[in-house]
């Protein structure tokens, strides 16, 4: 038996196996990747990550996980979409651990699959349009260590990107049990107040995102902005200046609205300007 294998999925594919622990209890890891002009942006980072998350979820890392096998991995598979290497694509790494129909998995080997999807931009750009978000308190997420990891575990995602559809929102920001802000449905959270930016402790459950870590860094560097890590509690939003969303593939989303306060969008389109500069030098 192998201890993994690589699949390089086509367009609109998918891979499933009876024993595919992903799709039977989500004991699995992705990492979302922007390709561009055949570069990986971040790539030290999201390699890094990735194989801290394998550790803590005691995951085999095979010998050749090298740096470089996988980045020739997630160009070979752009290359068989049919990609061409000046377009940027969005790449989806998804790690799951080898076989055992039960919770105890019979050996930790694991296997993978990418999946290459075309980008309509080559930089990270802000929208004018208005967006608009709600707090989703149907459910909540653990505020502990698991929480940092991206599994497939994110059937809290899922519910509430339907209920933010249904009522209307374009998207809607986690509680943790503690009823503190944790992050969105689809990316981390940063609260502006004054000179002051302030992003969700790792400890209150947020995941433990790339852009996270590149935008504190950034405002780490500026003299006429502090960074702070901590709890976020719902009355702070109403009392922000700003409120932005970050992931790998978007960037920065400004938030320009919740409930009935409006928000202006200019110290995000700011760290945007640096965020690119930032993924060029990469």
């Amino acid at each position: 038996m192998v201890n993994f294998s690589g699949k390089i999925l086509p367009k609109d594919a998918f891979y499933l196996n009876h024993e595919n622990r992903g799709l039977r209890y989500g004991d699995a890891l992705f990492e979302t990747i922007r390709v561009v002009n055949g570069s990986v942006v971040f790539w030290e980072d999201h390699y890094l990550r990735l194989m801290a998350s394998m550790r803590i979820l005691r995951m085999e890392i095979p010998m050749n996980f090298t740096m470089e096998f996988l980045e020739n991995q997630i160009m070979e598979t752009i290359s068989s979409n049919k990609l061409n290497s000046n377009q940027a694509a969005r790449v989806r790494f998804t790690v799951f651990r080898n076989n055992g129909g039960f919770y105890l998995p019979e050996d930790n080997g694991i296997s993978y699959t990418i999946e290459a999807t075309e980008l309509s931009s080559s930089f990270y750009m802000i929208s004018n349009s208005a967006y608009e978000v709600e707090l989703f308190k149907d459910f909540y997420v653990n505020a502990d260590m698991l929480s940092n990891l991206k599994t497939n575990n994110r059937a809290i995602n899922v519910v509430g990107s339907i209920y933010a559809k249904e009522n209307g929102y374009d998207n809607c920001l986690l509680l943790n049990g503690n009823k503190q802000v944790v992050e969105a449905l689809n990316g981390n959270i940063f609260v502006v107040k004054g000179t002051t930016i302030k992003t969700p402790s790792k400890r209150d459950g947020c995941l433990n995102g790339i852009i996270r870590k590149k935008i504190i860094a950034i405002v780490s560097k500026d003299a006429d902005y502090s960074i702070e890590e901590g709890s976020v509690s719902a009355f702070e939003l109403q009392k922000a200046d700003e409120l932005f969303i970050t992931n790998s593939i978007v960037g920065i989303q400004p938030i320009t609205k919740y409930r009935k306060k409006e928000f202006k969008t200019v110290i995000a389109e700011g760290l945007l300007k640096k965020l690119n500069q930032e993924a060029e030098l990469n």
